[in-house]
């Protein structure tokens, strides 16, 4: 009897290793999860575009163990604190390595694409994910920290200019949010917007919106059509002289202005020298002020009315665009150039002289 138990115990053992081997591991349970050791719960980030290189900070933790000795993969997750990871966010992974750094502009990144609003503090759930070898039904999950986040954006604040102008001039369907022309602002927290606009009908009107999704908090005018906004009860803005006008709205100060620009290149390199502006063309397909002109080696810039009240020049300010009384460019040979000024993103203003 004692001989007949021992053989059964055996025949079931060696049945139960076998089941093992032809069902994935599926049954192999974790022994301890790993635990997150670094950073510490309630760590606050404020990210900062001048940090973008920099390390945000590197996520630690202990090694998870299971029965079996197989190189266990990680992923470090996050959600937006208290919804029990309902929405994942993946800030990255590892495979047998229990450390993840992300520096200021990846972290950056991942909070803006997962939604999360610039400049204003999130608060976020961190855990981490491991998981055996390729079998990805073997997981387990570490313990829960909560981090204070502010990201940043790099994008200016806009406002957009709606209005009958858009039926033709290559901006779409007549006074439809969508295609509203954008306007921009000198930075997150400043109103005060400016950009360039095409105005195409001898008589037109307009008006400005908060975004170009629809008509909730427009403004107008109050009525005395002198260049006060209002948004309640208000009234059309309204123009005559079709042309491309410079368009600036300051939503504290409740103001705005519309003025018209002709631009041309003038300077030492132009046929005007810096006395007369040799005149540029508006493409309105292009949204561009193009010309082909005989230029000299030499110094120049771009200006408006043939005045030196609106100017651009060089990049000034490291953003990469044209600034206002910017420094002079410069051509470095003789020749007839094809010349194109870009004014059509708001503040990221552009422009290019190619040799013909």
């Amino acid at each position: 009897m004692k001989k007949i138990l021992k053989l059964s115990s055996i025949a079931f053992l060696l049945f139960a290793g076998v089941a093992c081997e032809n069902d994935d591991q599926k049954i192999i349970q974790g022994k301890d999860a790993a635990e997150l050791l670094a950073p510490v719960n309630g760590a606050t980030y404020v990210l900062l575009p001048e940090n973008a290189a920099n390390e945000m900070t590197t996520f630690v933790w202990n090694h998870a163990e299971y029965t079996q000795q197989t190189s266990s993969n990680y992923e470090v997750q996050a959600a937006v604190a208290g919804t029990d990871f309902a929405d994942v966010i993946t800030l990255g992974s590892t495979q047998g390595i229990k450390f993840l750094k992300l520096t200021v502009e990846e972290m950056n990144g991942l909070m803006l694409n997962a939604g999360f609003t610039p400049y204003s503090e999130a608060e976020v759930d961190v855990r981490v994910k491991s998981s055996l070898g390729d079998n990805s039904e073997i997981v387990s999950y570490s313990n829960v920290i909560t981090l204070k986040i502010t990201p940043y954006s790099t994008e200016l604040p806009k406002m957009y200019v709606v209005g009958n102008f858009l039926n033709s001039g290559g901006y779409g369907s007549d006074w439809t949010p969508a295609n509203a022309v954008p306007i921009a602002s000198s930075g997150f927290g400043e109103t005060d917007f400016e950009g360039y606009v095409y105005f195409n009908q001898a008589s037109f009107e307009y008006k400005f919106l908060p975004t170009n999704t629809g008509w909730d908090g427009d403004y107008g005018d109050n009525g005395d059509f002198a260049g006060v906004l209002l948004q309640t009860e208000e009234f059309n803005c309204v123009g005559t002289g079709a042309g491309y006008y410079r368009v600036k709205a300051d939503t504290d100060a409740l103001t705005y202005s519309i003025t018209p620009t002709d631009w041309g290149i003038v300077g030492a390199a132009t046929p005007g020298g810096w006395d007369n502006s040799t005149a540029l063309t508006y493409n309105a397909s292009s949204k561009k002020w193009t010309g082909v002109v005989t230029l000299t080696a030499g110094e120049f810039k771009f200006r408006a009315n043939n005045q030196w009240t609106i100017n651009l020049g060089g990049d000034s300010d490291g953003d990469g665009s044209m600034n206002y009384d910017g420094p002079n460019l410069s051509v470095g040979a003789a020749g007839t150039y094809n010349v194109e000024l870009d004014l059509s993103n708001p503040r990221a203003y552009t422009y290019s002289v190619t040799a013909q």
